[in-house]
């Protein structure tokens, strides 16, 4: 693979880069809309499950299309649904009358994104390894996450100024746009056919490309959960990772209410961590893309657990909120690690014909453990006391760390 590639995967960073920036805006359009118009917690809550639950059923046969079919056209065609879905939303608002019709189509458009959304994801991952040399992956990785982080950091921003400035609707055509754009840079970047595609490309010619027995997406499923068993490398990494994404949700996803009840209910203190946050995760991306991170990838992933289960630990303990901010940048770079090293094993580690199924499972942990923790921590949260659960879940994340290592290192 010669020089070229960097031209390739630079657009393909580009046009996915600004698909991402108008769906995020969208995205949280929608749940800043609903959130102000109702006051209502159990809107919200309908808004969360319509946005994450179809993408994770749908994860567990995405990834052997994304195996089976031509990834380029998947991401395309999950790709140009989601703007097409948006579009027809954008269309009907001017003629509803009442904000209570609008909100169960809001509901319906989002589960429609999200299960779009899961069929792009596991593709659009196992595409960056037939774009990139396995020595450039994980600084390759690393920059994806700062321009992912970038957008995480811009979007809510843009989306405010948007809503305050203009309509729900503008907000809505945004995405278009930028699926749109991002759709034309796509078109012209030529990747690389695998077997796979190959394979499955004679059989509908042939007229056997049923959705039967061995080949059917189902079958397929069923053939990843046998490869990441067998494959006990993947199958603990994949295990490692779901349980990170459980213990990290009191520290991570529920850091607004933390914060409110520990430090003070402002719209400062929020703001506050909202952009270190998303800050320290760009800092990661960045360093990572500098770096290169270990050369083994697994001292990366671990240094990257520890370090985040030491940080969650002092971000429990201190009573000061300059502290507290401290921690949580530090803390953005530690996630970029785990969730950087985590892509790259996965794809150095996984045969080409099963990484868009290994990219589904990953999905669906991340999805299902998030959920999960939400439903356990949430609870929680107002029967103790929020540091303690930081605390606890803190000190689990460093054992989880020590556990991985005696796991990974000897595989």
């Amino acid at each position: 693979m010669n020089s070229s590639w960097k031209k390739k995967a630079s657009a393909f960073l580009a046009c996915q880069g600004v698909s991402l920036f108008g769906s995020s805006i969208t995205s949280f359009a929608l749940v800043w809309y609903i959130t102000l118009k109702t006051g209502s917690g159990k809107w919200f809550a309908a808004l969360m499950i319509c946005s994450y639950i179809p993408q994770m059923l749908i994860s567990f046969v995405s990834g052997s299309w994304a195996d089976r079919f031509s990834k380029k056209m998947l991401i395309i065609a999950s790709d140009g649904s989601i703007a097409v879905f948006t579009l027809a939303l954008a269309l009907v608002v001017p003629f509803l009358s009442t904000d209570r019709e609008l909100f169960p189509l809001i509901l319906i458009i989002a589960a429609l994104r999200s299960f779009c959304t899961g069929i792009q994801m596991p593709a659009v991952n196992s595409v960056i390894p037939l774009l990139v040399p396995k020595d450039s992956l994980m600084r390759f990785n690393g920059i994806n996450a700062a321009v992912q982080s970038v957008v995480q950091f811009a979007s809510p921003a843009a989306a405010g100024a948007v809503l305050s400035f203009s309509s729900l609707y503008v907000a809505l055509f945004i995405d278009v746009v930028t699926a749109a754009i991002g759709i034309g840079i796509f078109i012209f970047i030529k990747i690389p056919r695998t077997s796979a595609d190959t394979d499955n490309g004679n059989e509908a010619a042939a007229g056997t490309g049923s959705s039967s027995g061995s080949r059917s997406a189902f079958a397929g499923m069923k053939q990843g959960l046998t490869y990441a068993r067998k494959n006990s490398f993947i199958g603990i990494l994949l295990l490692c990772y779901g349980l990170f994404i459980f213990l990290s949700c009191p520290v991570g996803f529920q850091c607004a209410l933390y914060t409110s009840r520990t430090f003070g209910d402002t719209y400062w203190y929020l703001t506050a961590v909202e952009i270190v946050g998303f800050a320290g995760m760009a800092l990661g991306g960045i360093v990572i893309g500098a770096w290169g991170g270990f050369k083994n990838r697994v001292v990366t992933l671990l240094t990257g657990l520890a370090s985040f289960g030491l940080l969650t630990v002092g971000m429990g303990i201190t009573p000061s909120f300059i502290v507290y901010l401290a921690l949580m940048l530090i803390l953005g770079i530690a996630l970029t690690m785990i969730q950087t090293a985590t892509t790259t094993l996965i794809q150095e580690r996984t045969s080409d014909d099963m990484q868009g199924r290994i990219f589904g499972f990953q999905s669906i942990m991340y999805s299902g453990c998030l959920s999960l923790g939400m439903a356990v921590f949430g609870p929680l949260a107002d029967a103790v006391s929020m540091r303690i659960l930081i605390v606890v879940t803190g000190a689990l994340l460093v054992l989880l760390g020590t556990a991985a290592g005696k796991s990974l290192l000897h595989k």
